[in-house]
């Protein structure tokens, strides 16, 4: 099996407060005896969480085959046999013996969109799903915002290394994506704004402008989101960063970003592929 696999899976069962987001979730939603579909079900943490909160009958799907065949190994050493059926396959294509009650997934990546959660869930609920039936998360944002960072990251290639400068790096690196587990605590310039192929991030606060971000948030239920940022301890996943030219900037600027997202499913399931193009407006109303 590939190790990558495990090691993912590894991070996301040791994410905590990702595995307490879905478990308020799914007790808000899983009323007792009901039927569950769980998408890109891996090793089968969400399709557990439903059975603890009553589920009668979990569907689990899983596209990987590796992935499905071990869940099928911990379907049988928890003698779940006649609770947890698996699935081995697309979820696009996927039809269940009966209507779910809920459909749950977690397939967010660094950036949101990358595994296209919101139309694999969309397909698979419209043939699967029974009228009022509930969906877990319920909306998928993913966000952009200006900023600069506190001497970490892409910031640090600057003039302020003990007095001495490192800015000679940024000749060197290449203009590409890059994911960043925040060491401190960075200033946000802009408002964070949805992402679309078009669109403005307007200068709220003075200072370098060194990166647009990219995050997402994830609205599970009533009163129950998640989100990589800001982030909290544990969390398995890093935000997404577009590095740019160190620049000053104040309020009445503005980014425009132009968002280029990857040709194919392949490239598009890695956030490393996707791509911004964007220049700096000076002033109001420009």
């Amino acid at each position: 099996m590939d190790q990558r696999l495990l090691l993912m899976h590894q991070a996301m069962l040791a994410d905590r407060p990702r595995t307490r987001a879905y478990d308020r979730a799914l007790a808000q939603t899983v009323e007792p005896g009901a039927v569950v579909a769980d998408i890109g079900a891996g090793t089968l943490a969400l399709s557990l969480l439903a059975l603890e909160h009553g589920a009668g009958h979990v569907y689990a799907v899983e596209a990987d085959p590796e992935t499905a065949a071990l869940a099928e190994r911990i379907v049988a050493d928890n003698d779940l046999k006649e609770k947890v059926t698996l699935i081995q396959g697309d979820a696009r294509v996927a039809k269940l013996p009966r209507k779910a009650d809920v459909v749950v997934s977690e397939m967010m990546g660094n950036l949101g969109p990358e595994e296209d959660m919101s139309r694999v869930l969309e397909v698979f609920a419209r043939k699967n799903l029974r009228p009022g039936g509930k969906i877990v998360p319920r909306g998928l944002t993913t966000t952009l915002a200006a900023l600069e960072f506190d001497d970490e990251g892409w910031g640090i290639w600057n003039s302020g290394f003990h007095g001495y400068r490192l800015d000679a790096v940024r000749e060197f690196a290449e203009q590409r994506a890059q994911l960043h587990f925040f060491q401190r605590e960075p200033r946000l310039l802009s408002g964070a704004v949805p992402i679309a192929d078009e669109l403005r991030l307007d200068i709220v606060r003075s200072g370098e402008l060194h990166a647009v971000l990219g995050c997402f948030t994830a609205d599970l239920a009533e009163g129950v989101s998640l989100s990589n940022f800001p982030s909290y301890p544990g969390c398995n996943w890093a935000v997404w960063i577009w590095p740019l030219r160190h620049s000053p900037v104040a309020p009445g600027d503005a980014v425009r970003v132009r968002v280029r997202r990857p040709a194919g499913r392949a490239h598009a399931r890695l956030a490393t592929e996707w791509r911004l193009d964007c220049a700096i407006s000076r002033g109001k109303g420009e």
